[in-house]
């Protein structure tokens, strides 16, 4: 009897509900409440570690900070694997000369450094955006013959009439069509080292002097 009493199973009157998942058993979540939408332009601003750790994202009296974006046009003149030896054997890092500018008289070349060539490239755009000049150009063409040397480097620059073009080669035609000059003679003497001429290219630039209109005064 004790055992009869053991087995038997106690009888409810609730009803028996299959279960299908774990979702059933197991309650959900409250639903969380929709983010506001942000804006585009802040998602975009990275966060900055501002004055005492905090983090910043941009934000200025104005609003939003934004880059600023120019029309200079950037030209690789020269990239060269250069070596450095050291007591410990040699390091290798990479060395670039770039010009930029608006063909509208405005110039400037850089040269940079780095342990690669986009670090190399972007030190060598900060450095020539410091270093920018003004081109005198009179009728798509410099208002005077100039002659230059700097180091091994010679450089000659003559005007030349409508139409005729850019006579020049290598770095020193880049660096012209940079400048916006569309007409010129030039010839190069001397060395043939890239950042020579572009260096004295520029030195030439510098020693252009603007042509003053005296039809107006007797």
């Amino acid at each position: 009897m004790t055992d009869e009493k053991n087995n038997k199973i106690e009888e409810t009157d609730e009803p028996i509900v299959a279960v299908e998942s774990v979702e059933d058993i197991i309650p959900m979540p409250a639903m969380v409440a929709e983010e506001p939408k942000v804006p585009a332009a802040v998602k975009s601003a990275a966060p900055e570690k501002g004055r005492g750790g905090r983090k910043s994202f941009g934000f200025r009296k104005g609003g939003v900070r934004l880059e600023q974006k120019d029309d200079f046009d950037q030209r690789i003149l020269d990239i060269a694997r250069v070596t450095r030896v050291m007591a410990g054997g040699k390091r290798m890092r990479f060395r670039a000369c770039v010009a930029i500018g608006d063909k509208k008289g405005k110039i400037g070349i850089g040269v940079g450094k780095g342990a690669d060539v986009t670090l190399a490239v972007n030190k060598a755009v900060n450095r020539a955006r410091k270093e920018i000049i003004d081109v005198p150009i009179i009728n798509d063409t410099i208002p005077h013959e100039v002659h230059h040397k700097y180091c091994a480097a010679k450089i000659l620059f003559k005007p030349a009439k409508k139409g005729k073009g850019v006579i020049a080669g290598g770095v020193v035609r880049v660096i012209l069509e940079l400048a916006g000059v569309k007409n010129i003679t030039s010839k190069v003497l001397g060395s043939g080292n890239k950042i020579s001429n572009s260096r004295c290219t520029i030195e030439a630039l510098k020693m252009l002097k603007r042509v003053e209109n005296n039809n107006n005064k007797k």
